[in-house]
């Protein structure tokens, strides 16, 4: 696969579309509603909590203001939302007596980033001190969903696949229009928040597993990142364990929106799989329409008017949603979660996560606090 000299990655290739989630919680105070980093406090309370297969189901992140929420490994979406619930019962159990309520969203409204904590580890150390300003700017919370894939000359197809679903994944997720107390105008500034650190970002739509092999031996050779996880791209292989992982998502604040977009990853990579295993040819954009793509649906959510193919052919997001979910039916009977995929059009017509706190912003005449008590509620909902 690779060339002379190329350190080959190897790929724990899982032999089932296994779904599991990453659901990263910020800590708010029950009073003032501003972030709390009682995170040591929250992990001393649950101690050491491991899933059924011994992953750790609270894990640190980078602040101190957030425990991040790990599933398991599960055959099915629902198998994930029932441990997440769990997990998150739990969570909620041990903060609730120190003074602290559970938040999700892409951003917080109103905290101001230079009075947040870091978790010390030599990983968040290394990233702080090279990206110095940029990474101490991230307040940012987000979802990640890792998928099962059998073989690694899969994983790119499937991911360059995947690149088309960008703008409708971030426009249902979106969740921070709000920074520092100021609209920003986008219904996601955490997706170009996050952008900003060196290996953040879209990935490179590599042809072959042996390009991303010569890719990882250039970064290492030149010191970019030490190891694979230094890699932050927004949709990434994941070789240990033989997973595609979506990181498009802002944090989710609803276990319904949840079950939604989990579902719809899901139903996404195995529907790929299998046209590779078909041996059809997957539809792909050029860099350039992905790149434009994912700013439109930063920028106006649900509103998006997007670009659906290479000849530069463009639709609105939620038609072109309505399509996808059609097309995505069956994948969802064989996988299970036919209920969960049927959830997805609900975030349209209820609002977006960003379009909810704006009306609460703007009901309560522009203060944010209702915005965190509203988003609290969603959560405990």
């Amino acid at each position: 696969m690779g060339g002379a000299g190329i350190r080959k990655v190897s790929w724990n290739g899982s032999p089932r579309p296994t779904v599991g989630v990453e659901w990263e919680i910020a800590l708010v105070d029950k009073q003032t509603r501003d972030l709390v980093n009682k995170a040591a406090a929250v992990f001393d309370a649950v101690g050491d909590l491991r899933a059924h297969d011994g992953t750790p189901q609270v894990t640190k992140e980078l602040l101190r203001n957030t425990v991040e929420i790990v599933s398991g490994v599960h055959e099915t979406v629902p198998g994930v939302i029932d441990d997440l619930s769990g997990t998150m019962d739990t969570v909620r159990r041990a903060a609730d007596p120190i003074g602290v309520d559970l938040f999700c969203a892409g951003t917080h409204p109103f905290a101001q980033w230079s009075s947040q904590l870091l978790t010390r580890t030599e990983h968040y150390d290394e990233l702080i001190s090279r990206t110095q300003w940029w990474g101490r700017q991230m307040l940012i919370w987000g979802v990640h969903v890792h998928v099962g894939v059998s073989h690694p000359e899969k994983v790119f197809p499937i991911l360059n696949g995947l690149l088309l679903s960008y703008p409708h994944l971030l426009a249902l997720s979106a969740s921070s229009p709000m920074w520092a107390g100021v609209d920003t105008g986008y219904a996601s500034n955490r997706a170009l928040m996050f952008q900003q650190l060196p290996t953040a970002g879209l990935p490179f739509q590599f042809e072959n597993w042996g390009q991303f092999e010569r890719f990882v031996h250039d970064q290492m050779k030149t010191g970019v990142f030490e190891q694979l996880g230094g890699m932050h791209w927004d949709i990434r292989p994941a070789p240990k364990w033989g997973t595609i992982e979506v990181r498009i998502c802002d944090g989710t604040p609803t276990r319904t929106e949840l079950s939604a977009l989990v579902a719809l990853i899901h139903c996404l990579v195995v529907y790929l799989d299998r046209c590779v295993e078909d041996g059809l040819a997957l539809p792909t954009l050029p860099p350039w329409h992905v790149q434009e793509n994912k700013w439109r649906a930063a920028r106006y959510g649900l509103d998006a008017i997007i670009i659906t193919d290479a000849d530069g052919n463009e639709r609105l997001v939620t038609d072109d949603l309505a399509d996808l979910l059609n097309r995505l039916e069956p994948t969802a009977r064989r996988l299970g979660c036919e209920n969960e995929l049927s959830l997805v059009p609900d975030i349209p017509k209820r609002g977006a996560s960003y379009q909810r706190q704006r009306r609460v912003a703007a009901s309560a005449q522009g203060d944010l606090v209702p915005v965190v008590d509203a988003l609290v509620k969603e959560l405990n909902g």
